[in-house]
């Protein structure tokens, strides 16, 4: 079990990245685009430095929805190997079959 102060941070960033998707988007297409002007370009750069960090998209850590641990992570089910070996050998997972040989 990861710790609740980790997973608590990752969820805030979660919240700040919704709040500022729209004016982060906005932004980054006027420092995209190549027709604008350089001064208005360069301003609206100055304004997304100034965002919060913690609103980038690449700051969120994908995590566990059961125990939280942020390693070996599978994307489709949103948890981890062991959370999934556990599960799996309960019987919880449809479709999951322990594998011998």
């Amino acid at each position: 079990m990861a710790k609740t102060s980790s997973v608590e941070k990752n969820n805030r960033r979660r919240k700040l990245v919704d709040q500022y998707a729209a004016k982060r988007k906005a932004l980054k297409a006027i420092v995209m685009d190549q027709s604008k002007p350089m001064d208005e370009r360069f301003r609206a750069q100055l304004k997304l430095s100034a965002l919060p960090r913690n609103s980038a998209k690449t700051r969120i850590r994908n995590r566990c929805e059961i125990t939280g641990r942020p390693r070996a992570y599978y994307r489709k089910l949103k948890m981890s190997r062991v959370a999934l070996r556990e599960l799996g050998n309960t019987g919880l997972v449809p479709g999951l079959v322990k594998s011998s040989w």
